[in-house]
């Protein structure tokens, strides 16, 4: 788990208290574990949280905030505390941090000021470390057309990615209707996607966590609802609600996605880091994989994330060559995963994953390696990756006959 803070927050002004939650939840490397509009709960809401910091903001009552203050620096001296007020007077200050508060902020709060703060409690909480905390890196697997391999490339990316220690991993799979991470997995998840979503309000870290179904390799499951009606509730602002608790609790977060492109999906997409698009190298998925390209120009940030993946790649019949490919394409293809369907098939039918089951295999070796190339910290920098995707863009709108003629 990477070095989040949990937060607990006391404000009884409501219009305060939620400028104060937006930022916070905002904020990557920070979690909101509970908020609380009355001084008197706080206490209680300290004890069962056990929060890193807890957020006092003074101004409803000063002379109680700081009693409180007082109260937490003796009660619960594992919280580092912070007071934000509006009033900048000297003697206030001085009185909070005598009370035991560690930092003092005045409103209104810019939130280069708050993450400064915060990171500064990190340190003091969990030692400084090279480059900061550790963001959670969102990986969201699409597919160019359905059985091209995207759950098996979600689900065993997942397990290698889990494989290293100090990762923590967990899988979504967003195939509200037809998903079958867990057949993949072997498992029968106690709670659903639509559990998740429907107690949101009221889930933790800690909570969240005994709701994931965990496999022997380490990853984390959290797979679709059940019954086809429970996928109602589900929508893009719930789905990015989950995202950010499950971005709070993990190093590493994989998203099989549908193939329906659907609202969830786009929220998806928008949150991810990365969008691995898998195809296959026949007329009807380079086609796909145009047209998807097309679409996601339009949407902001979202085609400089994807990176196109290769399935069953030295498969005999039917397929176009790679070189033809990159030049319809007109990109890079960013990894190749070879064609072993005996392997793929014993891997799906037993629910074991790749590295369990086949650990020696081209195919295993080969996800080891996007799982690597994935998670460098090296990045191509955005003028040359710019530069080179120019010509894409004319080449995708002569292979669409559609956009052609618009």
């Amino acid at each position: 788990m990477s070095n989040v803070l949990r937060i607990a927050l006391v404000d009884p002004n409501d219009t305060s208290r939620n400028q104060l939650k937006g930022m916070l939840v905002g904020m990557d490397t920070v979690w909101l574990e509970a908020d609380c509009s009355r001084y008197e709960f706080y206490p209680d809401v300290v004890e069962q949280t056990n929060p890193d910091a807890g957020v006092v903001a003074l101004d409803a009552n000063p002379d109680k905030a700081i009693e409180l203050i007082q109260r937490l620096s003796t009660s619960a001296p594992e919280t580092s505390l912070l007071a934000v007020s509006e009033s900048t007077d000297g003697h206030l200050i001085l009185r909070t941090i005598r009370a035991g508060a560690k930092e003092f902020l005045t409103l209104p709060l810019t939130k280069e000021e708050l993450s400064s703060t915060l990171d500064r409690i990190s340190q003091q909480k969990f030692g400084a470390n090279e480059g900061g905390s550790r963001p959670c890196e969102v990986i969201a697997v699409a597919g160019a057309t359905g059985g091209v391999g995207t759950t098996s490339t979600a689900v065993n990316l997942g397990c290698v990615l889990a494989a290293d220690p100090q990762n923590s991993v967990a899988l979504v799979d967003l195939d509200l209707a037809l998903g079958d991470a867990d057949v993949f997995l072997d498992s029968i998840p106690d709670y659903t996607l639509a559990d998740v979503v429907q107690n949101i309000a009221r889930l933790d870290i800690q909570l969240l966590k005994r709701s994931l179904t965990k496999h022997s390799s380490g990853l984390y499951l959290l797979p679709r609802p059940v019954e086809l009606h429970d996928t109602e509730s589900i929508n893009g602002d719930s789905i990015r609600k989950v995202i950010g608790l499950l971005k709070a609790s993990f190093t590493h977060l994989v998203i099989d996605l549908s193939k329906t492109y659907s609202q969830v999906d786009i929220a998806a997409m928008q949150c991810a880091s990365r969008i691995v698009l898998v195809t296959q190298l026949d007329l009807p998925c380079l086609r796909n994989v145009v047209r998807l390209m097309m679409s996601f120009e339009e949407m902001d940030n979202l085609q400089d994330k994807v990176e196109i993946i290769v399935n069953r790649a030295g498969l005999d019949s039917g397929q176009i060559s790679l070189k033809k490919a990159k030049e319809t394409l007109g990109r890079e293809i960013f990894a190749l995963l070879p064609n072993d369907y005996r392997t793929m098939v014993e891997v799906r039918n037993n629910g074991v994953p790749l590295i369990i089951q086949a650990p020696k295999a081209a195919i295993t070796q080969s996800i080891r390696d996007l799982a690597a190339k994935l998670d460098s910290k090296t990045h191509a920098p955005a003028e040359e990756k710019e530069v080179a995707e120019k010509p894409a863009a004319n080449k995708w709108k002569k292979f669409w006959p559609g956009a052609a003629k618009a």
